[in-house]
């Protein structure tokens, strides 16, 4: 599909929307790679396809097990079609063990295992380094209500009962992720990505990344790296 017979309608740090048509978007993965707000930036052969490839996979999963997603059709390497949705201006953060910046803003060790699975918001703003949000002040700035944002929160532990039990059985740690949801003709469905861009994942034996660590932290060649947590899937 050549991308300059579409209307270009936004571009973010990961992927590019265009309007396929007047119900549907279609997504690129781009290649270009980010972390720490920014700060640091490449671009890296190969990383978009991965992305978009691991989205789809995901996306159909959990379709099957009954959450509904915005993915609608798969296009090419890098491309997927998928529902047009008003997003909702949260970030709905999955922590099942305590790294990044849940450690800093707590000091409690790396790779802890958490009492429960944690749900937390963080404000969708590019602008501001997505700062972290809560429910209450959510509500009282009117970025949502209290029945969507109880929703959102009762949809990401249901998602990460499912991933967990999937990562699980592949011994791999899903350590911490995030989700973004949007709004279609009223109904709140999962949207996005679900990629090792938003996702912390560690092997369960080593502890090693597999996830987009391994760039913040230097420790490898991101694109091997989602290769082989790729291949490791099946995927």
């Amino acid at each position: 599909m050549n991308l300059s017979d579409l209307k270009f309608m936004y571009e973010g740090k990961a992927k590019k929307l265009y309007e396929y048509d007047e119900d549907k978007t279609l997504i690129y993965y781009k290649d270009d790679v980010t972390a720490n707000n920014g700060e640091m930036k490449d671009n890296m052969k190969g990383k978009g396809n991965i992305n978009k490839k691991f989205s789809v996979y995901f996306f159909k999963m959990l379709e099957e097990k009954g959450i509904e997603t915005h993915f609608v059709e798969d296009v090419d390497e890098n491309s997927f079609i998928a529902e047009k949705v008003d997003i909702i201006p949260l970030e709905v953060i999955v922590r099942n063990y305590a790294a990044g910046s849940f450690c800093r803003r707590y000091g409690v060790e790396k790779g802890m295992k958490l009492e429960f699975p944690l749900v937390e918001f963080s404000l969708k703003d590019d602008t501001l380094g997505d700062p972290m949000i809560s429910k209450d002040a959510a509500l009282a700035i009117k970025l949502t209500d209290e029945k969507t944002i109880n929703y959102l929160k009762d949809q990401a532990l249901k998602i990460n009962k499912i991933l967990n039990n999937y990562f699980l059985e592949k011994n791999i740690i899903l350590v911490d992720y995030k989700l973004e949801f949007g709004i279609k003709n009223g109904k709140i469905i999962l949207a996005d990505e679900i990629s090792p861009d938003t996702c912390r994942f560690w092997d369960s034996k080593t502890k090693e990344s597999l996830d987009k660590d391994v760039y913040r932290e230097s420790k490898g060649n991101l694109v091997d790296t989602y290769s082989s947590l790729t291949r490791r899937l099946g995927l």
